[in-house]
């Protein structure tokens, strides 16, 4: 039996996720908003109030909690801890498609990535010293993110740092007053000047063609040459009414790496109930193949890396438990001077670390610092039941032995 037990618990150490945090978060859905150019109080009245009311009736649920700031809205939908994430993220999708209705035009709320609030596992950035943040920006969003969100356990690649390029169209109120043109105007002839249509079939000399329209808008001087109004015969263009030009988003701050400078890069968020070590390890790996088709000159730089402090920690409580069980051992023989006594205290040790593992994996909980650190304070308790019915026994026995000399002699 103990043979038994021993290999079920290196089977649940192999398979027993392992983290260096524990995770202590609750189990929430995040249902986030954006309405821009909105101020607090509107994004209050128009989208939180009835999100979280309309979200407070499902079931199994704790309870919901609201934020609204300057254009955007997150709502913080809290369940049961027995309730499973997906089980829970289905119910607050089917409700939000009832509540829609009820919000602003154009206005759709979306759901957070699938993770928990220690899932930022991996910080990199782009070493690209001969490259402009715009079009490191450009990289990261259009082929490092998309490649590494196919690793196995990876929910999301937060992009942050550099410019995200745009068009960016300035009007001018004093000729748009001057030839009677209004702000909608101007947006509704970009809007449908920027845009794909289709045609249909027809033969000609028996060939069949299909036609079809590209009307996407690819460069600075065809905004510009969008006529927006006819007046006297005469078109009024985006460039007679506005300047444009390509330009980053506005930014609120910026990312500087040692005081080197800016620099591009992305966060990782693994998915919730993953194994952190191997998701770091798959990521890592994928990050090698991606660099194959980096620019020349641009390479990963990782910043943070959880991986490290998993190996560190669980190393070191590793190292802690060989020496505590190495100094148990020779402290029970020493004074017991028995070594078949020994032995049978000795062996609880890894039956009962086997043991453990067992009830980790079983109830899903992950082996982390405060776990482990557990385990290790508990060595010393382990073997003080063993000690002391070996020392019971080895009593009764000397008794006995005494009882039967005594009889012996008589």
């Amino acid at each position: 039996m103990a043979t038994a037990l021993f290999a079920w618990g290196i089977f649940a150490v192999k398979k027993n996720p392992i983290d260096a945090i524990p995770d202590l978060s609750e189990n929430q859905v995040i249902v986030f908003t954006e309405w821009m150019g909105r101020g607090p109080q509107l994004i209050e009245d128009q989208i939180t109030y009835p999100l979280v009311t309309n979200l407070q009736g499902l079931p199994k649920i704790k309870y919901v909690r609201g934020s609204s700031m300057f254009g955007m809205s997150f709502i913080y939908v809290i369940f049961n801890d027995d309730v499973d994430i997906y089980w829970a993220r289905e119910r607050v999708l089917e409700r939000l498609s009832t509540v829609s209705r009820t919000l602003p035009t154009g206005v759709t709320p979306q759901l957070g990535p699938d993770g928990t609030g220690v899932g930022h596992i991996l910080w990199y950035t782009l070493d690209a010293p001969n490259m402009d943040l715009g079009e490191q920006r450009a990289v990261q969003d259009w082929y490092v993110k998309f490649a590494l969100q196919n690793v196995e356990g990876v929910s999301e690649i937060a992009s942050f740092g550099g410019f995200q390029k745009q068009y960016q169209i300035t009007l001018d109120p004093n000729k748009l007053l001057y030839y009677r043109l209004t702000v909608p105007e101007v947006i509704n002839a970009i809007r449908t000047n920027n845009n794909e249509s289709g045609g249909r079939k027809f033969e000609l000399s028996d060939i069949g063609y299909i036609i079809k329209t590209s009307g996407y808008l690819k460069s600075v001087e065809e905004i510009e040459n969008i006529p927006v109004k006819n007046q006297n015969s005469i078109p009024i263009r985006v460039a007679d009414v506005a300047a444009v030009q390509m330009t980053g988003e506005t930014r609120l701050g910026i990312f500087d790496q040692d005081g080197e400078g800016e620099r591009v890069g992305g966060i990782v968020v693994m998915r919730y109930g993953e194994n952190a070590d191997a998701v770091i390890d798959k990521v890592k790996a994928k990050m090698e193949e991606v660099a194959k088709g980096l620019p020349k000159g641009v390479k990963f730089d990782i910043i943070y890396d959880r991986g490290e402090l998993i190996k560190e920690s669980v190393d070191s409580i590793k190292n802690t438990l060989i020496e505590e069980m190495i100094v148990v051992s020779i402290v029970v023989i020493i004074f017991l001077f028995h070594w078949r006594s020994a032995l049978s205290i000795i062996i609880q040790i890894p039956i009962t670390l086997a043991a453990s593992f067992i009830l980790l994996d079983t109830f899903d909980i992950s082996s982390n610092i405060m776990s482990l650190t557990g385990i290790a304070l508990a060595i010393g308790v382990i073997v003080d039941n063993g000690i002391i019915m070996s020392e019971n026994a080895y009593k009764h026995l000397a008794e006995r032995y005494a009882l039967w000399q005594k009889q012996q002699k008589s």
